[in-house]
Order: structure tokens, then C-alpha cells, then sequence
């Protein structure tokens, strides 16, 4: 994993992040990949945008979790994730599809394909995550 690469930027605040020198960064999951984009530092922390791959699938549920922000967006680049909310409601957020949660909304990561990639965007950067109780 890099940690120094190529992000540029100039007075402007245009950043651009280049493919072929990505900034690898530390994730909620040890068998997921995290590239910034340079957002978080481009915004002064208010947005962070990443992407996130695994080339194995979800083992095992996630567990029940909540993300500490005002929301995160996700659009799947390839792949797919079973995602369970409240109420038994399961979806399916398969490759072109995108998915907005509310900060603080019970969540399971169930299922995974073997591979997939993803576009996640939180506001702010810095979202914590905490283990939850399942919802009723």
C-alpha cells in the first residue's frame, strides 16, 4: 500500500488524483482496500470520497453497525452488496447502482460478490462506525 502519491493540487483547490499512483489508506475492513481520492484534504474534512475494493468475498456478516456522519453515499463501480436495514429490509446495491445512509441507521453488511469495487462519499470525512443492537 502507498501512502505517498500522486494528489495534485494548486491555489485553486482543484484536486486531481491520479490513477496510476493511488493513495492507499487504512479502512473499517481488513480485507478491504481504501484509495482516497483527495477529497478529505481538499475540503478541509468536510467530504470524504474513496474507493473501496475486495477481491474475496464477505465471509460472514458485517454486524449490526451505525456510521457516526450526516450520510454516506455509495455507487457500486462493479460487483455487488447485500445491505440489511431495519424491518427485515434487504438490497441488493448491484454494479451502476447508488445508495444514500442516513448518518446513524442501523445497518448489516450480509453478503458480497467475490470481487467488487465501489465509490463511497461521507460527509464529513472523518465517520466512525459503532456496533449497534439489530433493530426490533
Amino acid at each position: 500500500m502507498s501512502v505517498q502519491a500522486t494528489v495534485e493540487s494548486d491555489d485553486s483547490g482543484v484536486v486531481l488524483a491520479k490513477a496510476d499512483d493511488p493513495v492507499m489508506v487504512p479502512g473499517r475492513r481488513s480485507f478491504m482496500q481504501y484509495r482516497e481520492l483527495g477529497v478529505t484534504a481538499a475540503s478541509g474534512g468536510k467530504i470524504r470520497a474513496q474507493i473501496t475494493s475486495a477481491t474475496q468475498g464477505l465471509s460472514e456478516p458485517t454486524g449490526w453497525h451505525v456510521h457516526l456522519c450526516d450520510g454516506q453515499f455509495i455507487y457500486m463501480l462493479n460487483g455487488w452488496v447485500d445491505l440489511e436495514f431495519a424491518g427485515g429490509r434487504v438490497e441488493r446495491v448491484s454494479a451502476g447502482d447508488s445508495m444514500y445512509i442516513p448518518g446513524d441507521t442501523p445497518h448489516n453488511e450480509i453478503a458480497t460478490s467475490d470481487a467488487f469495487e465501489l465509490l463511497e462519499v461521507s460527509i464529513p470525512a472523518d465517520m466512525g462506525t459503532e456496533t449497534c443492537d439489530a433493530p426490533g
